[in-house]
């Protein structure tokens, strides 16, 4: 268990991969009610710019979230987002994995908040979304308390 003192600057990791399907889009779109046809109408996505169907954003932020150790640490609590870019489509089949570098690590009561630059990369290596992934972790001492 990594608790807010075991993270330092710098640190790094790279998560394990897991492959987007078409499952995924439509499951996505049937939860979160985005049914916009650039994800779920090939017809429609075929004459667009990528042509073929990408996943949504927030699916890809969803699954690198999933591909977080987060029950390796001593997680309170996801504490947000920033500088989130979208840099390349990520398309059906496409298999994504994060590399994460802690850039800061901010002290607060009980323990802290830890950033993670995260930049979530496919199969051939290309970087599809960056962001600043960060999670709220309790420090050693008042974990025993």
């Amino acid at each position: 268990m990594l608790y807010f003192e075991d993270f330092q600057v710098g640190h790094k990791l790279v998560t394990r991969a897991r492959t987007v399907t078409e499952a995924d889009i439509v499951n996505f779109a049937s939860l979160s009610g985005d049914w916009y046809p650039l994800h779920t109408d090939i017809e429609y996505a075929r004459k667009s710019s990528f042509g073929e169907r990408i996943a949504h954003g927030m699916l890809v932020l969803s699954i690198a979230s999933g591909l977080m150790p987060l029950t390796d640490w001593a997680l309170v609590a996801f504490y947000g987002m920033d500088r989130v870019r979208f840099l390349k489509p990520t398309l059906i089949g496409d298999t994504i994995h994060v590399e994460a570098e802690v850039v800061e690590c901010r002290k607060k009561e009980k323990g802290g908040v830890v950033n993670f630059r995260q930049i979530i990369k496919n199969q051939r290596n290309e970087a599809v979304v960056s962001a600043d992934f960060k999670v709220m972790v309790i420090s050693k001492e008042a974990a025993s308390q």
